[in-house]
C-alpha cells in the first residue's frame, strides 16, 4: 500500500518576491550600515535566497554588497548518519568577514541543525560583528536553540508534513508547498 499524500500551494512566484522584498527592506532597516552587509547562502536553495536578498538590498540600498555560499555538508553533527554518499557542494566566500554583518540565508529552517553547522563554518572564516538568519520559510521543530531574524512566512507543520521550496534557479519554476504524508 502506497501512501496517501496531499499538496497545498503556500507561497507562489508573486508571494515569494513580495517576502523576499519586506524582508530586505527589515534586513536594510535593522542591520545597520549596508557597507558593512555581507550576504551568505547555504547550499543549495539558500544561495539563490541570498543571491536575491543580495540584489534585493542593492535596490534599496545603493551599495553592492558581498554575496557568498557556504557547503555545510561535512559541519553537520548528522551527515555520516544521513548520507550515505554525502553531496559534497563547495564554500565560496572570497571576501573577509571580520567586523562585517553577515545575514545567512536558507530556504527552509526547520530543526535548526544547518544553520548550526553553517555558524560553525562561519566563525572558521573570521569574526563577524553579528550574524543575523535570514529564511524564506520557518516551518518549526526546531532541535537547536536558533530562530530566524528573517522570516517570509511562518508554516507551522506537523512531523508528517514537508515543505519544499522550488526556486527558477534549479526546478524552473518560483514556488513552495507544503506536502502531508498520511
Amino acid at each position: 500500500m502506497g501512501k496517501n499524500r496531499y499538496k497545498r500551494e503556500i507561497l507562489d512566484r508573486e508571494r515569494i518576491e513580495k517576502s523576499l522584498t519586506r524582508m530586505a527592506h527589515e534586513i536594510f532597516e535593522q542591520a545597520g550600515d549596508p557597507g558593512k552587509l555581507a550576504v551568505i547562502g547555504i547550499r543549495t536553495r539558500g544561495e539563490f535566497i541570498a543571491t536575491r536578498l543580495a540584489a534585493k538590498l542593492k535596490e534599496i540600498s545603493g551599495v553592492e554588497m558581498p554575496i557568498g555560499f557556504l557547503g555545510v555538508t561535512f559541519y553537520r553533527d548528522d551527515f555520516r548518519e544521513r548520507l550515505a554518499a554525502p553531496e559534497v557542494k563547495g564554500t565560496d566566500i572570497s571576501f573577509t568577514i571580520d567586523g562585517m554583518t553577515v545575514i545567512l540565508a536558507d530556504d527552509v529552517l526547520y530543526s535548526g541543525r544547518t544553520v548550526r553547522a553553517a555558524l560553525s563554518e562561519i566563525i572558521d572564516f573570521g569574526r563577524p560583528d553579528r550574524v543575523m538568519l535570514a529564511v524564506l520559510v520557518d516551518r518549526g521543530h526546531r532541535e537547536m536553540p536558533i530562530k530566524a531574524d528573517f522570516v517570509g512566512k511562518n508554516v507551522p507543520t506537523a512531523d508528517n508534513e514537508h515543505v519544499y521550496v522550488l526556486l527558477n534557479e534549479v526546478d524552473g519554476k518560483d514556488t513552495v508547498y507544503l506536502e502531508k504524508f498520511d
